[in-house]
């Protein structure tokens, strides 16, 4: 009896550890179908998403949105990478049929839908699974298609999904005024610390859509459809729920993880960082690297969250595609102290320590240094890491604005 006592005790405990929340979360598409989609009766709908955008139980929302006769089904909008999320980055998404729903792209010869598009629905609902990292282009997609149904005159919804770091990590300078792009839109930290239907509240009320052609500030009808049973604290693991590729770079959620801390340097081109690898934005290297003197820089920046491993890698693809790289294998485990956007300029300027040489400027072509600019939203970044600037200076850099956005961040925050 005692021992059958102990055994329940112990299980209550780790699920109470390791946040175990299968049977507790439920998504905005679930609150939406438990309320026999009570905002879209009789109204024509259509849906922004790709196949990330899943129930509970992993039913495609596409499907379930067809599967329904509560209203009219008009039209599914495709991000970056396309509605199965196969197209590499920054390929062109081609229009095309999905059981005989018209799939129209919003990341072809125009990012935003056409009007003739939005004139058939009187509801836009987003749901698609955004990785919390600003330059991820979904929040761009989201953001502009919340704009043009600002012109339009358009109910937005958006079905609220984790944000798969969790709710309280919040890392990284916020984008400067005249750096937007497709790849970095709202002012918000690198590492921003909301769900999507946080962001789609502050980027409304902070009157971030712009004006229109008379000089109105857009703002559209928005409507966010809230989860229930997630918790800040809960990172994806804590959810319970399966993974499903958001992107042909991001199969996994440590891909995430991986991404915020290496992410940005990719942009550079003078270092591997694993992608053209079965284990993307994990690795990162070079041929000959000395990887044991590496990591005597690094021995003091471990994160908790963080954990640094020697490692030989060869990319199928991409940076030194072909050849053997020397260099680090990053494993993450659950901390939500994690600091990912900060642990990845460390490990750079530890580098930089290293192998000065890869650190000339004019060594990086002009389109690399830009987009480099576009993804860290910032000017200066890149001209003091190139620069002989002290570490610290960068370290600065690289978090400013971020006091400012938490304050606005505050505001806007739908979970405790």
């Amino acid at each position: 009896m005692k021992r059958a006592l102990y055994i329940l005790i112990l299980i209550f405990a780790c699920n109470v550890l390791f946040g175990r929340q299968q049977d507790k979360v439920s998504l905005g598409i679930d609150e939406l179908i438990k309320s026999n989609f009570n905002y879209l009766k009789g109204k024509k709908v259509a849906l922004l998403t790709n196949q990330s955008g899943r129930t509970g139980d992993a039913k495609l929302t596409a499907d379930v949105f067809i599967d329904q006769n509560v209203f009219k089904f008009v039209a599914i909008f495709s991000p970056e990478h396309g509605l199965f999320g196969a197209i590499p980055a920054g390929a062109k998404v081609d229009n095309e049929k999905y059981r005989d729903i018209p799939v129209l792209s919003v990341y072809g010869a125009a990012k935003s839908p056409e009007n003739s598009a939005l004139g058939k629905v009187d509801i836009v609902v987003i749901d698609i699974q955004d990785i919390g990292i600003r330059s991820y282009t979904y929040l761009s997609s989201m953001y502009n298609m919340m704009q043009a149904c600002a012109k339009a005159n358009k109910h937005v919804i958006v079905l609220d999904r984790p944000n798969p770091l969790g709710g309280i990590i919040v890392d990284g300078n916020t984008l400067e005024k005249g750096r937007e792009s497709f790849v970095g839109i709202i002012p918000v930290s690198y590492i921003h610390g909301c769900t999507i239907g946080e962001l789609a509240r502050m980027i409304n009320e902070e009157q971030w859509l712009g004006e229109d052609k008379n000089g109105k500030q857009l703002k559209c009808k928005l409507t966010i459809i809230k989860m229930k049973g997630w918790f800040r604290k809960m990172q994806w693991e804590q959810t319970g729920f399966l993974w499903f590729p958001t992107s042909p770079h991001i199969p996994s959620v440590d891909a995430i993880r991986g991404s915020a801390v290496l992410g940005s340097f990719g942009e550079l081109g003078f270092i591997s960082i694993g992608i053209g690898t079965t284990l993307p934005f994990q690795y990162l290297g070079s041929p000959g690297l000395n990887v044991d003197s590496l990591l005597i820089y690094l021995e003091d920046e471990y994160d908790n969250g963080l954990h640094l491993f020697k490692a030989k890698y060869k990319p199928f693809y991409a940076k030194y595609s072909g050849e053997y790289c020397d260099g680090l294998l990053l494993k993450f485990s659950y901390n939500n102290d994690f600091a990912p956007y900060s642990e990845g300029f460390k490990i750079i300027l530890a580098l930089k320590k290293l192998n000065p040489e890869l650190f000339k400027k004019d060594r990086i072509a002009k389109n690399s240094q830009e987009m480099f600019k576009k993804v860290t939203g910032s000017n200066k970044i890149i001209e003091l890491l190139f620069g002989k600037n002290d570490d610290d200076e960068v370290l600065t850099a690289i978090e400013e604005g971020k006091n400012e956005y938490l304050e606005i961040r505050s505001k806007y925050l739908l979970y405790e």
